[in-house]
């Protein structure tokens, strides 16, 4: 069962999740709810991102390397 969440937004932002809320003809909730999924989704994403930089084992590729061999494969 899903659970309630109370925030305290600024004004600016109220007004902008209202605006956003009539155009996609949703309701402030829906705005919010999809807001966070999309926000933790990104986070899940950069996480992983900054683990695999963190990784000693994973190799770093050398980028002007990387280019020359894409330039000369055509």
């Amino acid at each position: 069962m899903p659970q309630q969440v109370t925030a305290r937004l600024p004004d600016p932002v109220i007004t902008a999740l209202d605006t956003a809320a009539q155009q996609l003809r949703r309701s402030r909730a829906d705005v919010i709810r999809l807001a966070v999924e999309h926000y933790l989704e990104d986070f899940d994403d950069l996480s992983v991102a900054i683990d695999r930089l963190r990784d000693p084992s994973d190799p770093v590729l050398d980028w002007d390397k990387v280019r020359r061999d894409l330039l000369d494969s055509d």
